[in-house]
């Protein structure tokens, strides 16, 4: 993965960053990570900017209720204890249902507003994950996990979520709420307030300590996620091999550290965050102390206040105890949500490498003639697969690539598909080169069948109907027909209707290629791509859909790859393809007459 390299400001909007500086300054959050602040605020807020401001007006409203349900308390012990004064309770108890009600509706607007525009702004950002993805070549797949990408996609965008929340509960909620007990508690006792502000330092010189710590624990723990998520994908994949080699000891241990390791590095990060509580009890029980010294001996003579004052001066104080200890422990939540902001943009700044064209050219019609004009393409650098190839693959005709494996014939396949593009040289579509053509007209034009079969986890006719939405439900039993897939479909007791789970696993292998080649045929492409398209199926089924294939693919341009040579003895034109290259070509008769590469494979064959 590339390093992060801050992007400008101007991603970001000049008004929210001139707001922020000062604040991610103030939590000492390093240039680069500002930058990622700021662009991530930049990009989530403005689209929700009336629900936050009117969720902070909310939350101004809360913390004002706040600092008066800790001053009325005051005002009731003082009613309470004079007898001249019992005809302002009912007024006091009027007072006290209105700051009540008043606060509660004030809080749902906030959580209302706050969660509506929080969850949006997560399911924006999964969104924008996943279509960055979808955007890259096949080569990005290959230089990141899956289960990383399912860590990054879920995970990144909650933690990032959580540092708006943070920020935005934390600088006005809690801020504003702390402030107006504060001043309450200025209000009542002065004096016992400012002895009490004394101890506030210590806490913040402790905490710059925690902070250093939950940082790079954090980042263990992501690490840790993926771990986890990898070992249940790889279970779930690979059940077929696991139970053959008796693996589940293996990975069940694989499991047990990846989960112990999460555990720990989770109970490291509570033990950090919880160890604000002791430093914010001491100042409380500091206060306390403090108040019944005053209140028992009259410490400060005159200046302790009725009873009332001090119970109000209490009531703030502890009421401040909440916001006071969420404050404190912000910078530490912010760093842990930094996290999942870096791990999101270090996807999102990952540059595409197959871009779409800026002037697309209009899609060939059919027949089609592809032509590979000295293509070159190696999947590592300096490894080339292909070198220099070139060939023509004529129209309505049925070409077949044989030859050893490693040799370069399913890159062919790959390249044609665009999901990569050629290190050198050009492939065209009647002269068009692919490159100047749009994703979704260029794979219009292509059907794929492969050997490795995918499926999604739905119905059958949903898999068959996948590439073609509008396809009718006679077409679909067609298409299955045509695949031979017709008869075992409808041996299922639901029918077309059955769910097939993840990938097909309820069906044989056999099962799920007939479907593959099903969808493909349904699709009616001018170019079909075949890549070892019926390797799981037996000879006799073999033959019935290779003779079906046949007679539904008239005028279609048809790529072969096999290795048994049996699919391919009615190809029109024969490619054996080794080392990057074509190196024989020409009808079945041509290459068994030539006595060359292609003869030793067909008699290896045929007459071992």
């Amino acid at each position: 993965m590339k390093p992060f390299q801050t992007p400008p400001e101007t991603r970001t909007g000049p008004a929210i960053t001139d707001f922020m500086r000062p604040l991610a300054t103030r939590l000492g959050l390093k240039p680069k990570e500002q930058g990622l602040l700021f662009r991530f605020l930049g990009e989530s807020i403005p689209e929700h900017m009336r629900k936050y401001i009117v969720a902070s007006f909310a939350m101004v409203i809360v913390a004002l209720t706040t600092a008066a349900m800790a001053y009325i308390m005051g005002q009731i012990v003082d009613v309470m204890s004079d007898p001249e004064r019992t005809s302002e309770i009912f007024a006091i108890a009027g007072a006290i249902f209105v700051i009540f009600v008043v606060k509660g509706i004030a809080s749902f607007i906030q959580a209302i507003l706050l969660a509506r525009a929080g969850n949006r702004i997560v399911a924006n950002k999964q969104i924008q994950l996943f279509d960055h993805i979808m955007k890259q070549g096949s080569d990005f797949l290959g230089k990141m996990n899956s289960s990383e990408l399912v860590t990054r996609v879920t995970q990144s965008a909650q933690m990032a979520r959580g540092v708006i929340d943070i920020i935005v509960t934390g600088f006005v909620r809690d801020l504003f709420t702390l402030i107006a007990l504060i001043g309450v508690m200025l209000y009542q006792q002065p004096v016992l307030s400012l002895a009490t502000f004394l101890i506030g330092p210590v806490i913040f010189l402790a905490l710059r300590r925690i902070l250093k710590l939950v940082k790079g624990i954090m980042q263990q723990e992501m690490a840790g996620l993926r771990d986890i998520i990898k070992v249940v994908q790889e279970t779930s994949v690979g059940m077929r091999v696991i139970k053959a080699f008796a693996l589940e000891d293996h990975l069940a241990a694989r499991m047990s550290t990846a989960a112990r390791t999460v555990e720990k590095r989770a109970n490291k990060i509570k033990a950090l965050e919880a160890a604000t509580d002791p430093l914010i009890d001491t100042v409380a029980g500091f206060a306390i102390a403090g108040v019944l010294v005053v209140g028992a001996v009259g410490l400060f003579g005159s200046s302790a206040g009725t009873p009332g004052e001090l119970i109000s001066f209490v009531t703030a104080f502890l009421m401040s105890y909440e916001p006071a200890k969420r404050l404190s422990r912000m910078r530490v939540q912010i760093e842990g949500g930094m996290v999942g902001v870096r791990m999101m943009y270090e996807v999102l700044d990952r540059p595409i490498t197959l871009l779409e064209p800026d002037h697309p050219k209009p899609p060939p019609t059919a027949p089609i003639a592809i032509r590979l004009e000295d293509v070159s393409f190696g999947y590592a650098p300096d490894t080339p697969t292909l070198a220099g190839l070139s060939h023509q693959f004529q129209p309505g005709r049925v070409t077949a690539l044989v030859g050893p494996s490693g040799g370069g014939k399913s890159t062919i396949l790959n390249l044609l598909l665009r999901l990569h593009d050629p290190d050198g040289g050009r492939i065209s579509l009647n002269g068009v080169d692919i490159r100047d053509l749009r994703f979704a007209d260029l794979r219009a034009l292509v059907s794929f069948v492969g050997q490795d079969t995918f499926l999604f986890d739905t119905t059958i006719q949903e898999n068959i109907r996948m590439v073609r939405a509008d396809a009718r439900d006679d077409e679909v039993i067609a298409a299955a027909r045509t695949a031979n897939a017709h008869d075992f479909i409808e041996a299922f007791a639901d029918g077309y209707a059955t769910m097939i789970g993840e990938n097909g696993q309820n069906l044989s292998g056999g099962q799920r290629q007939r479907l593959s080649i099903a969808r493909a045929i349904l699709k009616n492409a001018p170019v079909l791509l075949l890549d070892e398209a019926t390797s799981a199926l037996d000879s006799h089924s073999e033959r019935h859909v290779q003779d079906a294939i046949n007679k539904t693919t008239q005028g279609t341009t048809v790529i072969v790859v096999a290795h048994r040579l049996s699919t391919i003895l009615e190809a029109d034109e024969i490619c054996y393809v080794e080392a990057g290259r074509i190196v024989e070509h020409g009808s079945l008769d041509d290459l068994i007459s030539l006595n060359g590469k292609f003869r030793a494979l067909y008699d290896q064959q045929f007459h071992p």
